[in-house]
């Protein structure tokens, strides 16, 4: 009975020793394809902080393909992007309290709309709701250089203020924050 009980626990050793295997195996083949990624940078006394996962150009048609104009982009890839500051700050113009939101964009040739949802966590756009937008501006995309994987880029202006951009294939998406200091 010893040996047979011996046996058995052998066993199960094996087998959860198979099942700690896998689960190490299946997290290394778990790279995300769009790596995770955040930017950070204080303006005046605010934090701003964008967190987003970066696509890849990959040889494909971006804007008016993998994107397409005129419906709604996560602005990123995977999880919804989410932009969040930590005092109230304007942007382009137009005050925004302090929070966490969902970052979308609906781009077209010409124009895009950039848009602030009050749901940050969100996967994608799937369940993007526009009753819930705090925010929605209308920017011009810009003419960049060649950018392989998506960044955000955060560039202080003034003391003051920053202009934030999306950057991806030959495209620059820019818009304007604004703080207080007192």
């Amino acid at each position: 009975m010893k040996f047979r009980a011996f046996i058995y626990l052998f066993i199960l050793f094996l087998f959860s020793l198979t099942l700690f295997n896998g689960e190490v195996l299946a997290q290394n083949n778990g790279v995300r394809i769009s790596p995770k990624a955040m930017v950070k940078q204080k303006v005046g006394f605010t934090d701003v902080t964008i967190d987003f996962s970066r696509p890849g150009v990959k040889e494909r048609k971006i804007w008016g393909g993998l994107v397409p104009y005129n419906n709604v982009w996560r602005a990123g890839a995977n999880e919804a992007t989410t932009v969040t500051f930590s005092d109230d700050v304007k942007v382009n113009g137009n005050s925004m309290k302090a929070g966490r939101y969902g970052f979308f964009a609906i781009p077209t040739k010409d124009k895009w709309v950039l848009i602030f949802n009050k749901v940050a966590d969100q996967w994608g756009a799937f369940e993007y709701n526009e009753a819930e937008d705090i925010l929605r501006i209308e920017v011009t995309p810009e003419e960049g250089y060649f950018q392989e994987w998506m960044v955000y880029t955060v560039t202080k202006t003034s003391k003051t203020a920053a202009i934030v951009k999306l950057e991806w294939e030959k495209l620059k998406v820019p818009f304007e924050i604004e703080v207080s200091v007192d």
